[in-house]
């Protein structure tokens, strides 16, 4: 086992294309090629992380925020971030983390926590935009079929919960061989006329070389004629945060009660209860204040995140309750994602989650 075969399990589901601009997942420390015996999981990585996993023979360590976000000029061990990764350096420990890009599908920590609450009828929050792109290709009709399957089997013709999705016109195609082609139908230097296919199917952008290989692979034709357009379309599958439902509305008060209970929180910091029950639920894992607008705009009774400043408080305007239940607090089971993906695709790797508790904030 080496680490990019655990690297590409954690990025099929969530690939680093997806992070934010100002993130810095991926792998920190170490190579891809280094051998993996076992891994440890965490939220942070600070030095009695590193320190746990020395203890257990880990090699690799998961995590979901990155240790290093901005440049690093020294390695003196002058404050935490350079301890830690000296310390994982020295033991030839890697670090690899999945950050912003985890935040942005389906699956990932926003989703968790609807999990947690049990929402129904989810969907994303804040989509992005520019995510998608388009294949058009044209293939000998009786090819059509077996050029489709490829293509979908790549990933390609995903529309939100549809697979399997293209559009298909049929028409007259033409082309001349030259002297040092092998034409798959038709002579060298004959005009030759094809009853064709045309396809149209979309995939989201990170999976381009997917898609053209499969087309490469499958395509009878020597030359393939196909074009990719990029999409403004937004991408529902992938964005930051998530809105669901209660099965059943609740008490507003009743349901803060309850969500400290789920997310074992010290406080919840919100704004006044103004809302008589929830029902519709807004939230977003970690750091998500940024978003508070989206959530009013979709009509939440409450929107639920972390690290809320105090004027931003009144951006509520009366019109949505906020709850800040803390940045570790939402992200706390973003842990048993890494396990579960890893165990899933990897039964018999060890894989353990680590027993520290890094939230530097305590509550009195």
């Amino acid at each position: 086992m080496e680490v990019k075969d655990i690297v590409a399990a954690i990025e099929e589901m969530a690939p680093l294309s997806y992070q934010e601009s100002y993130d810095n997942a991926g792998l920190i420390v170490g190579g891809y090629d280094w051998e993996v015996t076992s891994a440890l999981i965490c939220l942070d990585v600070i030095e009695s992380v590193v320190e746990e996993a020395i203890e257990k023979g880990a090699n690799l360590i998961i995590s979901h925020h990155p240790i290093v976000f901005k440049g690093l000029k020294r390695f003196n061990g002058n404050n935490y971030v350079e301890r830690t990764v000296m310390l994982a350096i020295q033991n030839n420990i890697a670090i690899y983390s999945a950050h912003t890009n985890l935040d942005s599908v389906k699956g990932g920590v926003s989703d968790r926590m609807c999990d947690i609450l049990g929402l129904k009828n989810r969907r994303i929050l804040d989509p992005v935009s520019e995510d998608l792109k388009k294949l058009v290709t044209y293939v000998p009709s009786d090819k059509a079929e077996h050029v489709r399957k490829a293509l979908f089997e790549s990933g390609a013709g995903q529309i939100g919960n549809y697979d399997s999705c293209s559009f298909n016109t049929k028409g007259e195609g033409t082309f001349k061989a030259n002297e040092i082609a092998k034409p798959y139908v038709g002579k060298q230097g004959e005009l030759h006329y094809e009853q064709e296919t045309r396809i149209e199917t979309i995939f989201p952008k990170h999976l381009q070389g997917k898609v053209m290989n499969a087309l490469h692979q499958s395509h009878p034709y020597e030359e393939i004629a196909f074009d990719i357009y990029s999409l403004d379309n937004k991408n529902a599958q992938v964005g930051l945060g998530m809105l669901g439902e209660l099965d059943t509305p609740m008490d507003s008060l009743s349901f803060l009660k309850k969500l400290k209970d789920l997310f074992h929180c010290g406080v919840i910091r919100h704004t006044p209860i103004i809302k008589k029950e929830i029902k519709k639920v807004a939230l977003c894992g970690g750091s998500g204040s940024s978003l508070l607008r989206k959530a009013m705009a979709s009509k939440a009774d409450i929107y639920i995140t972390g690290d809320f400043k105090y004027h931003e408080f009144f951006d509520a305007e009366g019109k949505i309750i906020i709850a800040d239940i803390g940045h570790y607090e939402s992200e706390q089971f973003t842990r048993e994602i890494f396990y579960e993906i890893v165990t899933k695709k990897f039964p018999n790797f060890a894989v353990r989650i680590s027993e520290i508790n890094s939230n530097p904030i305590n509550y009195l």
